[in-house]
């Protein structure tokens, strides 16, 4: 399958329109787990998505708290062309499998050596802030950023879940050269003000989410909502409870229908819709078996018509 691909902001970079994002490869036993992960099942799940052409990997050391970038960084061994490898840094282990949050330089100068000797790699080809917390320090943690950029041990420097006003005051230090919102169509306040900055800007756009942690791909019926296991963050999240739950479920009635006229998935429309704008560059998506890659990989070429975006509709 030869994949579509398209520059990336202003970074040189050019990436497939779908990456991997390697979240639930972290496993369970953490605040934003997803349960019980077979390492074997990512290992193969990454395997054939760079088969099918997949040219990047999203990933972040809090993730499994290292877990998720050891099975990248096990799944690079060996090859003779690696993929884009994406990681992110300011989320550290706490008491209990909490998430704390850290900006501090010092800080993040440890988690890139980190995350550079889980990956096994020699330089990090888009490094991250996963998250503006706290507020106060993100100065100094995207100055920690510039810092390892010019280095050499990071090659591009980017933000995860900013807002405009945060891009705005960190952008006096070095140009933010990408961004990573949740954008899906349950989630579209980005639409309103960040993704047209991000355009104005020449800021380069990847959306995680896009089929909303997979409450959009028609395999996430009430039943199995209700069985996920207890260290799976989507069991206690709103979205996956009424009253919400009942809106979503119809949303994805709609998408099957437009599914069924590409012969695709739900999950590929999801994915395709969310490329459609104009702002973003590629999606990445959450694989967490083999079998998911290729019907969800199949969004990377699905255009979607004036149809199939009415079928859809605009409420989440």
């Amino acid at each position: 399958m030869q994949l579509e691909t398209t520059q990336l902001g202003t970074t040189g970079l050019e990436i497939t329109r779908v990456g991997l994002g390697a979240w639930a490869m972290g496993g369970g036993g953490w605040e934003l787990g997803w349960g019980p992960q077979d390492d074997g099942e990512s290992l193969e799940a990454i395997g054939r998505a760079l088969e099918l052409g997949v040219n990047w990997i999203d990933t972040a050391a809090g993730y499994g708290f290292g877990h998720s970038e050891r099975i990248v960084g096990r799944a690079l061994e060996g090859l003779d062309e690696r993929p884009y490898v994406f990681t992110k840094c300011s989320l550290l282990a706490g008491p209990g499998g909490q998430v704390i949050h850290c900006l501090t330089r010092e800080s993040i100068l440890r988690e890139a050596h980190a995350s550079l000797e889980r990956l096994g790699i020699d330089a990090i080809d888009l490094y991250q802030i996963h998250w503006p917390i706290p507020a106060p320090d993100i100065e100094e943690g995207w100055d920690a950023l510039a810092e390892l950029k010019e280095e050499g041990l990071v090659r591009h420097i980017g933000v995860s879940n900013f807002n405009v006003a945060q891009l705005r005051r960190i952008e006096a230090i070095v140009p933010v050269e990408t961004l990573q919102p949740p954008y899906s169509l349950v989630e579209r306040a980005v639409e309103d003000e960040l993704l047209p900055y991000a355009r104005r800007n020449d800021i380069g756009v990847i959306v995680y989410s896009p089929m909303e942690s997979g409450l959009l791909t028609g395999q996430m019926p009430r039943e199995r909502i209700a069985q996920l296991p207890d260290d799976d963050w989507r069991k206690h999240e709103e979205r996956f409870q009424e009253p919400q739950l009942s809106r979503h479920l119809a949303l994805v009635e709609r998408l099957e229908a437009v599914a069924a006229r590409h012969h695709t998935t739900p999950g590929a429309v999801a994915v395709a819709w969310t490329l459609r704008n104009p702002a973003v560059d590629g999606a990445t998506v959450s694989f967490r078996r083999a079998s998911q890659v290729d019907p969800i990989v199949a969004a990377a070429r699905l255009e979607l018509d004036a149809e199939d975006v009415a079928t859809i509709g605009s409420e989440g």
